[in-house]
């Protein structure tokens, strides 16, 4: 049974946030808000719990996973990133953005694309994000909650919570954050690439 927590959305209580780390240190898989949408993960590396998403949201290996880092510098840790690279991001994040990047030596192999090599990373604008990854010490391996068959996000914890309840460890509760998942933009070729159109503008990326 699942575990519930309602968390400030501005002001996440501290105790929550170091119990739900507990539960990400522990394998746990959690559904958690994002300043798109609320998102599933768990722990970087912790590969029983990358099984557990994968099956729920019936992802194929080609699925590119996202890393939700707090900075910049921690995002750089886990992509290779160049100049022009550097600039664009420091522009869009934090924000609801997952940018395509290649992947370094810190990425578990299994979390990358197979076959490219790349990785998904973002900075989410979001405070019980940010202080949930602040608290794991590490970024949360993520992506959007959508179920099979579905188009669009679970929006409301309290079905998310009926929904998923004998699936996962934790839902936190931190209100309505949005219908939409990310905006996602491939960086690895020479101009970004638009791959999904999601709540981020793109106008300045793509212009």
């Amino acid at each position: 049974m699942a575990q519930f927590f309602q968390i400030h959305p501005d002001n996440p209580q501290g105790r929550l946030i170091s119990q739900a780390a507990e539960i990400v240190a522990a394998g746990g898989v959690i559904v958690f808000p994002t300043d798109s949408a609320y998102a599933i993960g768990c722990r970087l590396g912790e590969k029983l719990a990358v099984e557990r998403i994968r099956a729920l949201r019936q992802l194929d290996k080609q699925h590119n996973f996202t890393l939700l880092c707090r900075d910049l510098s921690e995002l750089a840790s886990y992509a290779k990133v160049d100049n022009q690279m550097f600039r664009l991001l420091k522009n869009h994040t934090p924000g609801p953005y997952t940018f395509i990047m290649p992947a370094t030596a810190e990425v578990p192999r299994r979390l990358m694309h197979p076959k490219r090599k790349t990785i998904g990373l973002r900075v989410p604008d979001n405070p019980i994000a940010l202080a949930l990854i602040e608290a794991v010490g590490e970024p949360l391996m993520s992506c959007s909650l959508i179920m099979p068959g579905e188009d669009q996000p679970l929006t409301d914890p309290y079905d998310i919570r009926d929904t998923l309840e004998h699936q996962v460890e934790l839902v936190i509760d931190g209100g309505f954050c949005g219908l939409e998942a990310t905006t996602v933009v491939d960086l690895t070729g020479d101009e970004p690439e638009l791959i999904r159109q999601g709540c981020g503008p793109i106008d300045e990326i793509m212009g």
